[in-house]
């Protein structure tokens, strides 16, 4: 994965430097156009040899929920043009580490066994970024194994208050 890295990095902060007005629609537009270029079948699409660079461009803008900018059409219009189409998302990721690190917070993904309405989320988000010092944009998912309680993952950190976990911890207290 190192290789998908370094081929996204310089778009990525170039991106980043032209967009420093709006780093949140630009983060918009290109986590959507990530979203599309992760599918196989477009990556396929793209890499046939008989498939020209406006067609594979007319078809991602053509999925696209909204309308791009300007400066999404150029910029996909440079990563078709030069086959990086698979790194879209890689990009869209290394973008969003530049525009979390500008404004002091980080992504985080809670995963909960049932869903989460909207205050007992504000709740929750007020304690981690208490618990964590920082900003946190809270992304949740549903994994219903993990019987009750939250697992968050902040970068390399994990928080896991399931009660899965904690049935973990007694069996292994037990065992030992």
């Amino acid at each position: 994965m190192a290789e998908l890295a370094t081929i996204a990095r310089p778009y990525a902060e170039a991106l980043f430097k032209t967009a420093t007005s709006d780093l949140e629609g630009t983060s918009a537009w290109l986590d959507e156009l990530a979203a599309i270029a992760s599918n196989v079948q477009l990556q396929q699409y793209a890499g046939n040899p008989s498939v020209t660079s406006a067609q594979t461009f007319d078809v991602i803008s053509g999925v696209a929920k909204s309308k791009l900018p300007e400066a999404a059409k150029n910029f996909l219009r440079a990563v078709i043009d030069n086959g990086r189409i698979s790194v879209l998302p890689e990009i869209a990721g290394q973008f969003r580490v530049l525009k979390n690190a500008k404004s002091g917070s980080s992504d985080a993904t809670v995963y909960s066994a049932f869903a989460l309405d909207g205050a007992a989320l504000a709740d929750l988000a007020a304690t981690l970024e208490k618990r964590f010092g920082r900003k946190l944009n809270l992304k949740v998912e549903l994994e219903p194994e993990l019987i009750g309680g939250v697992r968050v993952v902040v970068g390399d950190e994990v928080l896991d208050t399931s009660v899965k976990a904690r049935l973990e911890q007694m069996k292994a207290a037990l065992i030992s």
